[in-house]
């Protein structure tokens, strides 16, 4: 039987090397926690005082529109949302509550040019979306108008499913849709007025629809505030071919939590 010694010192080795790689860049450039910047052990997690203030959306919650429930409410069991309003997508996941800590990581995924933040959010949803993920076909982001893309440099929501293809091995389509009208922004409009704002406003070209024409769409977005978005973008996604549509966020506005008039609120 061979001597195993001479292979675990390589690899002994090998990750002292790769440790002491890594030292420049932590004295350069020290992990700091993705909501309130403080220093903390390891990039990616969140400082003792932030952790409280994430709330986790966690089971039960509604089959379709991932709503949690304050307790368990049967098999099947709907949302008053789910059953007033049926959205045209299957099912929504969110893996966090839009709200403190939460909200200042998307506001700094967005704003802030924090593209860093975005596999540690992807992280959270890729627990999330557990059930979505494991019966998808292909990610897809929701677009930026390219006037949009071209003065942020990056679409926060490509971030993020970039991210989730890397943890989940799913595919990545970034450009199986687009966004063909230049819409206002979100905040301050009430639901209706969110609504006809992104009417109409995407597209899958015909060139794209090969990769997703009979497929099963995960639709990524970063926050899932009244829907008007990802209920816009699924029903491009669907006229392009797609059998289904899934929607992941990273953070969910829970009902009766929206404010059109909050400038926080994206």
């Amino acid at each position: 039987m061979a001597d195993p010694m001479p292979e675990i010192k390589s690899i002994g080795i090998r990750n002292l090397v790769r440790s002491a790689l890594g030292w420049p860049a932590r004295i350069l450039f020290p992990p700091v926690c993705a909501g309130c910047r403080r220093h903390v052990s390891q990039p990616g997690v969140l400082c003792g005082a932030c952790w409280p203030k994430l709330r986790l959306l966690e089971r039960p919650w509604c089959p379709v529109m991932g709503t949690p429930f304050t307790h368990h409410m049967g098999e099947g069991f709907l949302s008053a949302e789910a059953i007033a309003d049926p959205p045209p997508f299957e099912r929504a996941r969110a893996a966090v509550a839009y709200s403190g800590v939460a909200r200042q990581m998307v506001q700094g995924l967005k704003y802030q040019d924090r593209t860093d933040l975005a596999p540690w959010m992807a992280r959270w949803m890729v627990r999330a979306g557990a059930d979505l993920i494991a019966e998808a076909d292909v990610v897809v982001p929701v677009p930026l108008h390219w006037r949009r893309f071209f003065r942020r440099r990056f679409n926060q929501s490509a971030e993020l499913a970039r991210a989730v293809c890397e943890l989940s091995g799913l595919s990545f389509a970034p450009s199986a849709m687009r966004r063909v009208k230049l819409t206002r922004q979100q905040v301050g409009l009430e639901r209706q007025e969110r609504e006809e704002n992104v009417r109409a406003a995407f597209r899958v070209p015909a060139e794209a629809e090969i990769e997703i024409a009979g497929r099963r769409v995960l639709l990524i977005d970063d926050v899932y505030t009244t829907g008007a978005t990802v209920r816009a973008a699924t029903k491009a996604l669907k006229k392009g071919g797609a059998a289904a549509v899934d929607v992941l966020t990273f953070a969910r506005v829970l009902p009766g939590d929206f404010r059109a008039d909050e400038s926080a609120t994206i």
